[in-house]
């Protein structure tokens, strides 16, 4: 399904409930199926350049996605990592960098909200928690946001 991240579809459902903490910064509810989350990270895995191993700055447990050659600008990455620009938690949701067109109309729509840490100057404020793909519609725009987290992260232009 090609996914439209200017107007995406609006997400079924009431939002989850998250922690709204800067750290952590966490999904309570709503979680991926485990072939859900599965699918997701294969896809992660497929993108070219990309490595995956835990975290540089999140919990371990959550699976880092890292570039071998970043090009992007300051703002596509997790800091202070500096190839690190996003990861997938145990649960299925994301915490990414987001190219700042996207991101208020996947907030409006009911994707994702943006981290609480991005309230602070010292960080960028294209980081979101994307939440958990319940199923594979879900998975879909998922890995549409993925991509263009990626696309922003390879890209010394975007």
């Amino acid at each position: 399904m090609e996914v439209d991240l200017s107007t995406p579809p609006r997400r079924s459902g009431i939002r989850p409930t998250t922690t709204g903490r800067e750290i952590p910064h966490d999904q309570l509810d709503q979680f991926s199926p485990p072939e859900i989350r599965a699918a997701l990270v294969a896809q992660a895995q497929e993108l070219p350049g990309v490595f995956t191993g835990p975290s540089q700055v999140s919990e371990p447990a959550s699976l880092a996605l890292r570039l071998r050659e970043p090009r992007g600008p300051w703002a596509a990455f997790l800091h202070p990592s500096r190839d690190e620009f996003g990861h997938i938690h145990r649960s299925g949701f994301l915490h990414l960098t987001v190219p700042q067109r996207f991101i208020a109309p996947l907030t409006e729509a009911g994707w994702g909200e943006p981290h609480p840490i991005t309230r602070r100057p010292e960080w960028p404020d294209s980081i979101v928690m994307l939440y958990a793909p319940r199923d594979a519609d879900e998975l879909d725009l998922a890995i549409a946001v993925l991509r263009a987290s990626w696309q922003q992260a390879t890209d010394p232009t975007e």
